[in-house]
């Protein structure tokens, strides 16, 4: 069996939260957004598509429980689910909290404000927090 390997910059930009059964779970390095990225543990996928098919229904069970975890522990007003991979190939699926006037709203949350990484402290409460949502 190949190890899985996490594409640099996805690795560089966040901070691990969990292991899901397909996904691992990452908390983007961002205050401005609370936002999740969920990485299918495979080499070599880059689209949804690329996915066997139990394995896509696995994905939307993970990205719904990990979508009603980042809600409640946000309490947003809007939730963006999207998996684009037009600047990181490998396959991702973005989990953003929104909130009406967040640095972005109602825009897309790319390219609008520079990344402001997490004191640790907040980091870990936050990741705390989703951990025992997911676990």
């Amino acid at each position: 069996m190949v190890d899985f390997i996490l594409d640099p910059q996805l690795k560089a930009d966040s901070l691990p939260l969990a292991e899901l059964e397909l996904c691992t779970v990452r908390l983007m390095n961002d205050t401005h957004f609370p936002w999740l990225l969920m990485v299918p543990k495979y080499n070599g996928l880059e689209e949804l598509i690329d996915l066997a098919r139990q394995d896509q229904h696995r994905l939307m069970d993970e990205m719904l429980m990990v979508s009603n975890a980042l809600q409640d522990a946000t309490g947003c007003d809007k939730l963006n689910v999207a998996a684009l991979g037009n600047m990181v190939r490998q396959l991702h699926v973005h989990v953003v909290a929104r909130f009406e006037g967040d640095a972005a709203w109602p825009g897309p949350i790319w390219g609008k404000v520079p990344m402001h990484p997490y004191e640790e402290a907040k980091a870990n409460n936050l990741i705390t927090t989703l951990q025992t949502a997911l676990l």
